[in-house]
């Protein structure tokens, strides 16, 4: 079993080593087909494969809305890498740059600030480059100061922490202006994370607000915010316009052809001339492919995403395969000629089962396969019991299309563990009521220790807080 490394670069390649950039959908996939198929390869040394990722799991990003909600445990919507990857290196770091003429990347990790050596540089015989995607924000000012993102699970449990939060600052208030901005939610963005963040928090913050003695449901004001004139495009017209009735129905403001123009003191100004006073603004408008795609020799689109082949390597570099959000894949399946692949896990997922098959087919001299996957369709959830679903030119909305969602999610979620463990929890909520209990403190751990210890805030004014 090869050791794991956590700041220390692995030891020279006694054959060949396959370094993975990415830990997510595709890298995990890859390096687990991989894995499987070079065990012995892998047990004698004659291969090595390096998995360089930011976090030691793998974030199934579909359930962060439920783990948000509290409907499922922030520890089973990810899968740790070291148990799944047992017979790999995993290095917990970030590319910093990748030299493919040189088949070296350059890597930081966690050891690197602390003990004064820098980067350290991997050297490679393959390389896949699935580094994923981050949040795409706009010069809005105002938003990297108040704006919350939601795309990984820290992001998710703490913004359930803050949503509840803000509920006890209306209810222990004064102020009529800072319980009403207390009480005002503005997401901007109508894709899935957008929706379904809005939908499965606004469900929880409703049932929440019974146990409060002065906070009513109808006080809570949520606000979506949609820059062109339809959500969910991935549902298709019919079932976007019915999610906008079913949402617009539980008194969410909705608002299409909309841009966020200004936050800056708390004030969320829109293109249309509103001012929404806010404490909670969460932007979930879009990803852009992850910076390290600039700092290689490699070909890249017009959107910064890596130029491939349908087999998945990288235009014109031999040994470079790329797949998921940071690759531009031709889509052989659609009518329009030109098309590439949907950003999404659907395809995430059957192109990195291609992409393994391909990289051993390159190592023993065979020849590679085209990757080729109609788009199933697209499933999204609304809240409990709510939901919309667009599948194999099927449309279903309401508990059908929830019902759909949690059965298709829990049919890809990796690993029988993770599997078993939500299905448990899913289970056990439904026989009792909601947990509504913030725990913000664990964002400040140490807080209350400084505090007691005489610890002053870092502004000098005076104890630490123990929330944020």
């Amino acid at each position: 079993m090869a050791s794991d490394s956590r700041g220390t670069p692995p030891g020279p390649p006694p054959g060949e080593r396959i370094l993975v950039i990415g830990g997510g959908y595709v890298g995990m996939y890859t390096a687990l087909r991989l894995q499987r198929k070079l065990k012995q390869r892998l047990k004698s040394g004659e291969t090595e494969i390096v998995v360089v990722t930011p976090d030691p799991y793998m974030t199934y990003q579909p359930f962060l809305p439920e783990a948000a909600a509290g409907s499922i445990s922030p520890r089973h919507v990810v899968v740790p890498l070291r148990r799944v990857l047992v017979h790999c290196t995993i290095v917990i770091g970030e590319a910093q740059q990748i030299d493919h003429a040189k088949r070296t990347a350059t890597v930081t990790t966690l050891a690197s600030g602390e003990d004064g050596t820098g980067a350290m540089e991997i050297p490679y015989d393959e390389i896949v480059i699935a580094p994923g995607s981050v949040s795409r924000t706009l010069p809005v000012p105002g938003l990297a100061d108040h704006g919350i993102g939601f795309k990984t699970i820290e992001e998710a449990i703490g913004l359930r922490n803050h949503v509840i939060e803000q509920m006890d600052i209306a209810s222990a208030t004064r102020d009529p202006a800072i319980r009403d901005a207390a009480l005002t939610f503005v997401f901007v963005g109508g894709g899935y994370a957008g929706v379904e963040a809005l939908a499965e928090l606004e469900d929880m913050a409703r049932y929440t607000a019974r146990y409060y003695h002065n906070i009513k449901a109808e006080d809570l004001k949520w606000i979506l915010v949609e820059a062109s004139d339809r959500i969910l495009p991935e549902v298709g017209a019919a079932m976007g316009t019915y999610a906008i009735r079913e949402l617009r129905g539980r008194n969410i403001d909705v608002r299409l052809d909309t841009r966020l123009d200004s936050c800056e003191d708390r004030v969320a100004v829109l293109s249309d001339g509103s001012r929404f006073p806010t404490r909670t603004l969460v932007w979930t408008a879009g990803v852009k492919p992850a910076p390290v795609l600039a700092a290689t020799d490699l070909p890249v689109d017009e959107r910064g995403r890596l130029r491939c082949t349908a087999q998945l390597t990288v235009e014109g570099a031999e040994h470079a395969w790329a797949a998921g959000d940071a690759a531009a894949v031709p889509d052989l399946t659609a009518e329009e000629p030109g098309k590439e692949t949907a950003p999404n896990a659907q395809h995430a997922v059957r192109q990195a089962k291609v992409l393994a098959e391909n990289i051993l087919a390159a190592i023993s001299g065979e020849p590679l396969k085209e990757y080729r996957h109609s788009y199933a369709g697209s499933v999204a959830s609304l809240g409990l019991h709510k939901g919309v679903a667009h599948v194999y030119g099927r449309k279903l909305k309401g508990y059908p299309a929830w019902l759909m969602h949690r059965t298709y999610h829990l049919s890809r979620v990796p690993t029988f563990n993770r599997k078993a463990r939500v299905l448990a929890e899913w289970t056990l909520a439904g026989l009792f009521k909601r947990e509504i209990v913030s725990l913000g403190s664990l964002e400040h751990p140490r807080a209350e220790f400084e505090l007691a210890a005489g610890g002053r805030r870092a502004d000098g004014d005076g104890p630490p807080k123990k929330d944020g």
